[in-house]
């Protein structure tokens, strides 16, 4: 059970623009161009996402294509590859995972971190935010906005007041302060349709909410009111729930030009094992099943898998059994575009250790 009497650090690490930032980081022609990840015009796609100089055109997400790119007709529009978006989702997630188990991932692309349980004098909420900042730069290639509060609400808002690459610290006590000038639809739970209601009412701004009682709130808002009460006064009480277990985790990579020599294959997939043999035992798993994905150069894909006898996360037991799989697949005449390993089935390590005596 948490305690609430304990002053608590939050994290919540948003990364900016995440499927467009991915796309320039994959292919650095696009970097400082507008980028804009989404669905094809003709098919009635929407965007999915838009770099921060498509952005200053007027283009948002869930934005009709046809729409964006009406608004800028030169920007670069990518079909999403949510395969790697996941992978590279993963390897931020890794970084986090190295400094608390208490990690709740909201989406692909942000998480709260309660980080309460590491900080002492000589390491701060700070600390840990900026080394955040800086291993995700160093080793993924992106950048995070940090909000760093004592609570998700606090740290979730302060995140988003700063991007790109920002960080906003919101220290205890000064909550309400923080909260005071900020627009209503800052606070999460208020919608497009209570903002309007609450502008009919001359309330635009959380420090206007903030000044209701309490009993206003449950007339306006129902079972959520003391929950939106609470918020706009600065206090969460809500837990950062961990993540369950995953029933699997993977690693992949897209190759341009395509792969056809059998040495730089074993190369590739020899690379791919030992990151995902890391991974597994970081996060204190062991898996039966290994899969390997396989997509060619026009676009066909499929799996190959195999179980094994007993549960692991050994890096030469992954390499050795992708391998047997990748290898009778390949010929003179394919050319492989995505190479990919995961492994599933799994128990923590703690339940596989024999007792001691």
């Amino acid at each position: 059970m948490t305690n609430y009497h304990v002053q608590r650090h939050i994290l919540h690490a948003d990364l900016d623009a995440f499927y467009a930032s991915v796309e320039q980081m994959d292919n650095p022609v696009l970097i400082g161009t507008p980028v804009i990840v989404g669905g094809r015009p003709e098919n009635h796609g929407v965007v999915a996402a838009a770099s921060y100089e498509a952005r200053s055109f007027g283009i948002r997400s869930a934005m009709p294509t046809r729409t964006a790119l009406r608004l800028c007709p030169q920007a670069h529009l990518i079909k999403p590859r949510f395969d790697r978006y996941r992978s590279v989702s993963e390897q931020v997630m890794d970084i986090f995972s190295n400094l608390t188990h208490l990690i709740e991932p909201l989406s692909l692309d942000e998480a709260y971190l309660d980080i309460t349980n590491i900080i002492d004098e000589h390491h701060s909420a700070v600390y840990y935010a900026n080394l955040i900042k800086r291993q995700v730069l160093q080793k993924v290639g992106l950048v995070v906005s940090i909000g760093v509060g004592t609570n998700k609400c606090i740290s979730k808002i302060a995140s988003d007041l700063d991007k790109p690459d920002g960080l906003v610290v919101v220290d205890l006590g000064d909550e309400r302060s923080f909260l005071a000038n900020l627009d209503v639809h800052k606070l999460p739970g208020i919608g497009p349709k209570s903002v309007e209601n609450l502008h009919s009412q001359n309330i635009y701004t959380i420090g206007q909410l903030a000044e209701k009682p309490l009993d206003w709130f449950l007339k306006q808002f129902g079972k959520r009111g003391i929950d939106i009460w609470r918020k706009c006064n600065g206090n969460d009480t809500d837990p950062v729930q961990a993540e369950k277990t995953p029933k699997s985790v993977s690693i992949e990579n897209t190759y341009s030009p395509d792969l056809m020599d059998p040495d730089e294959i074993y190369q590739q997939i020899f690379e791919l094992a030992t990151k995902l043999s890391k991974r597994l035992a970081n996060k204190s798993l062991q898996g039966k099943t290994i899969t390997v994905k396989l997509r060619l150069s026009d676009y066909t894909t499929f799996n190959r898998q195999a179980t094994l006898p007993s549960t692991t996360n050994d890096q030469l037991t992954i390499i050795n059994t992708a391998w047997k799989l990748l290898y009778p697949e390949i010929t003179p005449s394919r050319k492989f575009r995505l190479l990919g390993i995961s492994v599933s089935r799994f128990q923590y390590e703690e339940q596989l250790r024999l007792p001691t005596f």
